[in-house]
């Protein structure tokens, strides 16, 4: 017995010794490394534990390098990006540690052993995993969760649980550490995929997540796999993801313009086959000085004679830029609407690419992808690159999250990969969830970049919505996108107040600066952005109660004019637009709604 107690506490001693503690630049961020665990700490509170065999290995170099990221970006939450970190090597791992967070890799094709050990009782925001990224993040408190089906099919286990879940994810630190009052939170996500590699997921076993790459994994080293710590606003303004990834890859970027785009599909599934319907939604971007007009699925079948270069040729004859949609045609298939098989062939697609700069297309929306491994990752960076050859601005429907890709190839401009407004035309599901999903997304997808949800709707599609006006023009702020595609129909924004109509005018699809003001997830929501000299402040109620939302601006400093665009209350006249000569610091909200003010320098 003596013996037996004599070997655990050498066994403690040796532990403790070996123990690693690495650190932060401004020191309030820690990781301790010791026994195959990386214990993540934030101002001495435990965050999350990440098992790894990796963390068992000693440090390859004792002294931190120091790697700073200084950059600019064309598309996103912030125009200037800066961060630092200090990078050590553990076995064959490089680990970062952020202000904001940590960042490893790989740097040999060893098996990737990274499991997060996420606790019964700690709050998590995840979304069950499908090939287009489309669901919702539910609050939970469990891994025993029933395995949905939403648009393709989710993992589950012989209990009907679901296995398999999509980056991001967000945790708040249970129990919840108070720094400063607020609680800690952790996003879980990846950034920088390269050719030659797949994207990955997370597959549970019980409270223990393992990072699973998909099929077809082939580089020397990983992409980074991130995990954002911080309060709240830490990490929804954070540009970490952008941070890691490689720099912009084009020599030209000059052609390349964040905008807001009218939109058909919302309104009319198939409308992009219609002429006239297309001259209606150019009209309507002419109207409101949009630069972008969509022209979406089944261009190739335009009726009455019509052919697409006819609608194109009527977009540039009213100022306005055309884009177009393709099938990719390695997802959705039979049955899927055209065009397709034209993009697969890398002789194929710059025949098609060119033709479109030949005849003045701006940019295209490509779709129905199958996926996260590495032949869908390695197809969506040649058609980047082939897309800038030809000076177009890219969409990903139908796609996986972004990673980092809008820093290395700025022409992406936005990707879906969220549950957006377009299935108001598909199912019932999204009337009575659309709101505090909304009140979600700032947490969660839109973290991590940027995010084609589609926003802004007065009336109905096919199933109704119940949230407000002031909430639905809320999201165009709220919701970031370097190409805003508005979905309503023209003759519902053009029925709004000239006050709305000029506010949709001059809305732009970049942010200068982005700060967190208030709210909690699936709650509500206050954000700012700032764009030149003018702050637009845009808040949403999550709830199906009147809530006050905290409208803290101090940050606003200088001579202003503001404009307050909130919920009358009223059926018949539902705004309240009104000149403020003070900033608030409360806005009380109707239930499922919002509000608007823009402040000019």
């Amino acid at each position: 017995m003596k013996k037996l107690f004599f070997w655990l506490v050498v066994a403690g001693m040796t532990m403790t010794a070996t123990a690693q503690r690495l650190t932060s630049p401004n020191k309030k961020l820690t990781v301790e490394v010791k026994g195959g665990q990386f214990v993540i700490s934030y101002q001495g509170q435990q965050v999350l534990q990440m098992n790894d065999a990796q963390a068992a290995l000693p440090l390859k170099a004792p002294k931190a390098k120091k790697v700073k990221a200084d950059y600019t970006m064309i598309e996103g939450k912030r125009s200037h990006c800066t961060n630092e970190a200090n990078e050590y090597r553990v076995g064959q791992m490089t680990l970062r540690l952020y202000n904001d967070g940590i960042a490893y890799r790989y740097e040999q094709p060893v098996k990737e052993q990274a499991a997060y050990v996420i606790p019964v009782g700690m709050k998590r925001w995840m979304m069950q995993w499908t090939d287009g990224a489309e669901g919702f993040y539910p609050l939970m408190t469990t891994h025993k969760v029933k395995a949905q089906r939403s648009f393709s099919a989710v993992s589950k286990d012989a209990d009907g649980n679901c296995v398999r879940w999509s980056f991001p994810v967000l945790l708040e630190a249970s129990p919840s550490p108070s720094v400063g009052g607020e609680s800690v939170f952790a996003l879980l996500t990846e950034a920088n995929i390269e050719k030659g590699q797949s994207a990955s997921s997370l597959y549970n076993d019980g409270e223990v997540y393992r990072v699973v790459p998909d099929e077809g994994e082939n580089k020397a080293h990983s992409p980074w796999r991130v995990v954002i710590v911080g309060t709240l606003g830490d990490v929804v303004e954070s540009t970490l993801v952008t941070d890691v990834s490689e720099p912009c890859k084009l020599e030209d970027t000059s052609w390349i313009k964040p905008g807001v785009v009218s939109w058909v599909y919302w309104a009319y599934n198939h409308g992009s086959d219609d002429y006239n319907i297309i001259k209606k939604y150019t009209d309507l971007a002419a109207t409101l000085r949009l630069p972008y007009v969509l022209i979406d699925a089944e261009w190739d079948r335009m009726k009455d004679g019509k052919t697409v270069e006819d609608a194109v040729s009527y977009a540039k004859s009213k100022g306005v830029k055309p884009m177009i949609w393709y099938n990719s045609s390695v997802g959705w298939i039979d049955g899927a609407p055209t065009p397709k098989f034209r993009l697969n062939k890398p002789e194929d697609r710059e025949k098609e690419f060119a033709w479109c700069e030949k005849i003045g297309v701006a940019g295209v929306k490509i779709d129905f992808f199958s996926g996260e491994n590495q032949k869908n990752m390695d197809y969506c960076i040649d058609l980047m690159e082939s897309a800038a050859r030809h000076h177009l601005l890219v969409n990903f429907h139908g796609a996986t999250v972004p990673r980092g890709w809008q820093r290395t190839y700025p022409n992406l401009l936005s990707t879906e990969g969220v549950y957006g407004a377009e299935w108001y035309n598909n199912v019932p599901t999204f009337t009575k969830a659309a709101a505090s999903h909304n009140a979600t997304l700032p947490f969660t997808r839109n973290v991590i970049g940027p995010m084609d949800y589609t926003p802004c709707a007065f009336s109905d599609s096919q199933h109704p919505h119940i949230t407000s006006h002031a909430h639905e023009l809320a999201l165009t702020v709220l919701f970031e996108s370097g190409l805003q595609h508005l979905a309503d129909r023209p003759e519902s924004f053009l029925a709004q107040p000239q006050a709305v109509q000029d506010f949709l005018s001059n809305l732009p699809a970049a942010w200068d600066e982005t700060r967190f003001v208030s709210g909690y997830p699936g709650e509500s929501c206050v954000l700012a952005r700032r764009s030149g000299k003018t702050w637009y402040v845009a808040g949403i109620n999550g709830t199906d109660a009147e809530k006050t939302l905290a409208v803290p601006l101090g940050f606003v400093k200088g001579k202003y004019t503001a404009t307050l665009f909130a919920d009358s209350g009223s059926e018949s006249e539902p705004w309240r637009i009104e000149r403020i000569q003070k900033l608030p610091e409360t806005v009380a909200c109707q239930p499922r709604g919002g509000f608007i003010i823009r402040i000019d320098l």
